[in-house]
């Protein structure tokens, strides 16, 4: 009998998710490396990973992925919930299709993917859910009212739904990394400066988009997370919050001992120009 733990991770054709399927790979775990970019994912053929189309927006695509992998297990151990994007941008002007977007890439989606799979580990009464979310649950900043609002929802749905599957012995961990150097600060800042063209916070959102590039030069390598996904995979009893990369306990911490007007003043002097 094949003892190997099975392992779903979404959003692995780059960054955390890339380097996360390889670690687990290189751990024994039988991995199933998914995104909407194959090609991005090949080079993951080599390390035993074996990799499947998903968009996650997609309910088909949810069946189907998850279907194959049930077809050839009959079983899924461990999912890891990593794709994701950051779409900034002046609240006054982002489209809110753009906002549905990226609740729907960043939760609902997430969400669909969970509701697959669950009956499976229901009946196996047991699995791992693992959540990537982000420090950004915890503070906002400027033009990032969309994507630190996602964040937030995922952390208050991962916690419901560790406390509602506890029973199955299905365990739901989150994953909060900080600044981590990745296609993330690229994209953000993308949608930043598009979004607030010929607007009135056009040269405060060039600003913090610079401020973006220059943060993520020193940020914590992706292998980083991805070492802590290998860890609550790995682990018999994982805590239920993983805060890593940089700058994630600083910002934890100052959020805490702060009063919100100093904290608003303080990250508002530093973005807005």
């Amino acid at each position: 009998m094949d003892n190997q733990q099975v392992v779903l991770i979404t959003g692995a054709s780059s960054g955390i998710g890339k380097d996360a399927a390889r670690l687990l790979a290189g751990k024994g775990f039988k991995v199933y490396g998914a995104a909407r970019n194959l090609a991005k994912m090949e080079e993951l053929k080599a390390f035993g990973v074996k990799i499947l189309p998903l968009d996650i927006t997609d309910q088909k695509s949810i069946d189907a992925c998850v279907d194959e992998i049930l077809a050839a297990e009959d079983r899924i151990d461990i999912l890891i919930n990593n794709a994701g994007y950051g779409s900034f941008g002046p609240t006054e002007v982002v489209p809110l299709e753009e906002a549905r977007r990226q609740f729907e890439v960043n939760l609902f989606g997430l969400a669909a993917l969970i509701q697959k799979v669950l009956p499976v580990m229901r009946n196996q009464q047991n699995g791992r859910i693992i959540n990537v979310s982000s420090m950004a649950a915890y503070f906002s900043e400027p033009n990032g009212g969309w994507y630190h609002a996602t964040k937030a929802a995922l952390e208050r749905y991962s916690d419901s739904l560790r406390m509602e599957v506890k029973r199955f012995n299905i365990k739901v961990v989150l994953i909060q990394p900080g600044m981590i150097h990745t296609e993330w600060q690229v994209i953000a800042g993308q949608h930043l400066i598009k979004s607030a063209e010929n607007t009135v916070y056009e040269e405060s959102a060039r600003h913090q988009a610079a401020l973006f590039d220059m943060g993520y030069k020193h940020a914590s390598k992706p292998e980083v997370v991805a070492r802590a996904i290998v860890r609550v995979a790995a682990s018999k009893r994982p805590y239920l919050r993983y805060k890593v990369g940089g700058m994630a306990k600083p910002i934890l911490f100052f959020r805490k001992i702060m009063p919100d007007r100093w904290f608003d003043a303080i990250v508002a002097g530093m973005m807005n120009k």
